[in-house]
This record gives structure tokens, sequence and C-alpha cells, in this order.
């Protein structure tokens, strides 16, 4: 996965007191179950639902091991798009600016009053690292990381159109080919300008503003999922955050391999934070020093997969008497067999 420079390692790492978002729902977040969050529409756009709108959308977390990947949506009048995100609120590429201002801006976006809550709307899609690795795991019909972002993608925009917002245009930070992702988008929105771009974060102010609603939500639940780790652990004691716990999630950031490897459990690994589908994790359960081997047993001289059935019958497969098992006794024996 995404491997950072050192740079990028810091600016990847959560802010000390980040912003808890109204997008921050820690009973899914705990419970590892991904979750779609709305604000509610802004003022303007309320008032006159004709009102032409532009959106923008990208995503945070693709690369880390841990924590969950999330996908930011903003959108405001059309009009208002560059004077209000780039000349006035500098926006840029949540990766550019520095955590205290992502926290800060988002924090001016959620706040009722400010010329940001009153022109845009947002939203976020938490997708759990649970469920992405579930997802990404399956024996068959593997859902890959592409189709999931993709699929997120569309049903954030959906939910906006459900809404009765008139949106115009659409710009997205891709994911693969700009051409394939972009023909796909017309297909299911034909009556929208839409453009996929590589750096659209950095082009365009609605995809910067979606990128820190992305990146600040991802930055909070880490938070949130680090908090928690930590409580159950050390309860009564002063808890230091997750930037010096487990730093920014990537693997290529040393405090989070070195978490990894502090807090392995040989049989289950970790807890729903961490992404048992991507190789840093793997390769450390498989680790003939730290993961266990579970050998299933198997009835002597049986070469296939015993039925579930054969363990509540009294006779063997010749028809013979066997002494039953354990668990036919305990349930008994037909009235029939016991009479005749």
């Amino acid at each position: 996965m995404d491997k950072l420079d050192t740079h990028d390692i810091v600016q990847d790492t959560p802010a000390k007191d980040v912003f808890i978002a109204p997008s921050i729902h820690e009973d899914h977040i705990l419970s590892g179950k991904s979750y779609t969050h709305h604000s509610p529409l802004p003022d303007i756009i309320d008032g006159d639902l004709s009102i032409e709108c532009v959106l923008g959308v990208d995503e945070a977390g693709r690369g880390p091991v841990l924590g969950p990947m999330v996908y930011g949506l903003l959108y405001l009048p059309l009009a208002a798009h560059r004077s209000l995100l780039a000349e006035t609120h500098h926006f840029d590429d949540s990766k550019v600016l520095t955590p205290t201002v992502r926290s800060s801006l988002m924090q001016s976006l959620c706040k009722p009053g400010t010329d940001l809550y009153q022109n845009c709307g947002w939203a976020a899609r938490v997708m759990s690292a649970r469920d992405i690795s579930s997802d990404m795991l399956k024996p068959a019909g593997k859902y890959d990381l592409n189709s999931q972002a993709m699929d997120a993608t569309i049903e954030l925009i959906k939910d906006v159109f459900a809404k009765g917002v008139n949106i115009k245009e659409i710009y997205i930070d891709t994911i693969g080919s700009p051409q394939v992702y972009q023909k796909k988008l017309a297909r299911i929105f034909p009556t929208t300008m839409i453009t996929v771009a590589k750096k659209a974060d950095s082009l365009y102010p609605c995809v910067s503003a979606a990128s820190v609603c992305a990146k600040v939500t991802r930055d909070a639940a880490l938070e949130v999922c680090y908090q928690a780790y930590t409580l159950s652990k050390v309860l009564g004691v002063e808890l230091e955050d997750a930037a010096k716990g487990w730093g920014s999630g990537y693997p290529s950031d040393a405090r989070c391999t070195s978490w990894l490897k502090s807090n392995i459990d040989p049989i289950f690994g970790w807890g729903s934070e961490c992404r048992l589908s991507w190789a840093t994790a793997k390769d450390l359960l498989e680790a003939p020093a730290i993961g266990l081997k579970v050998d299933w047993p198997m009835l002597d001289g049986d070469d296939q997969a015993t039925r579930v059935t054969e363990f509540f019958l009294a006779t063997s497969h010749s028809g013979s008497s066997v002494e039953p098992s354990e668990l036919a006794a305990w349930f008994g024996r037909p009235v029939a067999e016991q009479i005749f």
C-alpha cells in the first residue's frame, strides 16, 4: 500500500487536539461498522433549491493499515465556489495543510453562523477497517478496494441529489484511470457535468474542501479508536494521544509498525481498527515467532469433511451399532428406538 516519506507522515498524523466533527459516530467506529453522515442542508441552498451548485469528492486513508478509509463530499452554490473556498478560506489539498489548519477549517464548516456553514453542505462515508478487510478477503466474489471506493462515491452523490440539491458540476479525485471512471459516472448522472482528474484536490476548491472533511473525520476516528483501545488496558491513567501511540496508521510509519508488533494477539491479531487484508498485518500474523498456527482436527482415516449430522448418529456407516458419541447421547435417542 501507500508508502509515505517523513514529511507526509507528519502531515498524515492526527492533530493533538483534533476537532471531533459531527461525522464521528463513536458507537459505529468502536464496533467496526461502516456508516454515512450528512450535514443539514446549508441555509442558502435550503431556502432556494433551484440554486445551481458544484460538488467535490475526495478520500482520506486509502493506504493505512490502521483506521477507516473516509470519503468526503462537499457542495455549495456554484457562484461562491472559488471566492469562498479558495480566496476567503484558502482550502487546499488536505495533505498540504497542517493538521491544525485542517481541524480549524472543519470546525468552521460545522459552526452555525459562519459563512461556510451557511453556504456549504458536506458528507462523509466512513468505511471501517473491518468491513474493508472482510470484503477484500472473501473467498469468492472478491470486492476490491477500487470497487468499494467507487460505490461509496456514487452513493454519496446520489444522497445529495435525493435531497433535491441542484448539482450542475461534479469534480472528483480519480480512482485508477480518470477516463474510465468519468465515463461510468457520466452514465449514472447524465445531466451533470463531471470532471474526474488526478490531483483534483489541488485543482478544484470543492475537492480540496471535501478532502479536509475526509481527513479530519479520519483523524478523529483514529483518535476515538486509540483512546478506547488504551482505556481498556489502563483505566484511571492519563492517556497518550494516537499521534504518540500508533502515529499516522501507515505501514511506513515506524510508530504504527511498532504498535502493531507490541499489541498483536497471536490468534486474533488486532481489533476492528486494523485492516487484516493488508500485507503488513498478514506478514506479522504469519511470522513463526508471533502468530500461532491452528490445525483443525480430523477423524482418523477420514479424508473428507465431516458432516454435522454424523455427530448425532448412533450407528456406523455399515449399519452396525456403535457407542453413541457424547453429543448424540446428550440429546437422547428417538422414542421408537427405545421401544423397539
